[in-house]
């Protein structure tokens, strides 16, 4: 059995409940791509999903028949955007009824891998099941608004989506983007725009909303994934952005529902302002920089330098 406490940062988790046998040729058929947490009870697989962030659960079809049909259901349910895959390794007599039972259930994709070229179809089906996310939504919906925009400006929005964990403050993201902190918030103020404070703080939301959409997924949980100090922290955070409780947050927007509200607060009503906004040119932060160390342009700048995180503490 694969030790998965030693989980390689890179390759995104598939939490399976297979017998001994797939285990392994699982395990050989996702090297390099993921990492396979190998389970026994569907409770296991759950703190996966909440803890290790698993982004896809793989099932046996030999493992999986009518009398675990409930809790495969409830995983399903309670987890709805991650996929649940069933696979087929071998025919035997139950396994009719057992496909019949995981497709009640709620399961709608099978892999049979009695064939080499399954083995093929299951990467195929694990990886392309976990990029369907808010993630690539967003950086295409984001790309054709801003379509004839400088590349400076794509390049910001197109890293808001993109971020690495633990990159939620205007310092962090200034660092990814190789430009000064004082000089990114100087640059969107003299253009009217938002804060970038802001923009960054309403992408962290639109991952949140997507988390959300599975049930079995707790506030707590939720924030935790997203790196808040506490869930009393994300709350705070959720009502100084938008006025809801986590809850009602939670109620009232899906992941696409607050992109969409990312788009109509944060980037349709200044199109016109950001198809000319370069904030990250080299040329324009060795003038902004001259620019910070004038008493006019620091006195307006200081006032906001206090203000770059978007965690709350």
């Amino acid at each position: 059995m694969k030790n998965s406490s030693n989980l390689h940062p890179s390759l995104a988790p598939v939490t399976t409940i297979l017998t001994p046998a797939e285990r392994v040729r699982v395990d050989a058929a996702g090297e390099g791509l993921y990492t396979a947490l190998h389970r026994d009870t569907v409770d296991d697989v759950i703190r996966d999903l909440k803890e290790k962030h698993a982004a896809a659960i793989l099932v046996s079809v030999a493992r999986c028949g009518s009398r675990d049909a409930s809790q495969v259901a409830m995983l399903v349910r309670e987890f709805p955007r991650v996929p649940t895959v069933a696979l087929l390794t071998d025919a035997d007599p139950a396994s009719p009824s057992a496909v019949l039972t995981l497709g009640r259930s709620g399961v709608q994709t099978l892999v049979d891998v009695r064939q080499p070229a399954g083995w093929r179809r299951l990467r195929d089906v694990l990886l392309a099941d976990q990029s369907r996310d808010i993630t690539r939504l967003a950086l295409a919906q984001v790309s054709s608004d801003l379509s004839g925009a400088h590349p400076d400006c794509r390049q910001f929005f197109e890293t808001l989506f993109s971020l690495p964990s633990g990159i939620d403050t205007i310092r962090s993201l200034s660092k990814h983007l190789r430009v000064v902190p004082s000089t990114l918030m100087s640059r969107f103020f003299r253009a009217k725009l938002p804060a970038p404070k802001r923009y960054l703080a309403m992408a962290r939301l639109i991952r949140a909303a997507q988390l959300f959409e599975n049930p079995g997924l707790s506030v707590a949980n939720v924030a935790n994934r997203l790196d808040y100090s506490s869930p009393q922290s994300f709350g705070r955070h959720v009502r100084g952005l938008i006025h809801l409780t986590a809850v009602e947050f939670r109620q009232k927007y899906d992941g696409e529902g607050m992109l969409q509200r990312f788009r109509h607060d944060l980037i349709l009503p200044y199109l016109t302002i950001l198809q000319s906004f370069s904030p990250l040119s080299t040329s324009l932060t060795r003038s902004s920089e001259r620019e910070a160390s004038s008493p006019s342009v620091h006195s307006s700048a200081k006032s906001r330098t206090s203000n770059l995180s978007t965690k709350p503490t």
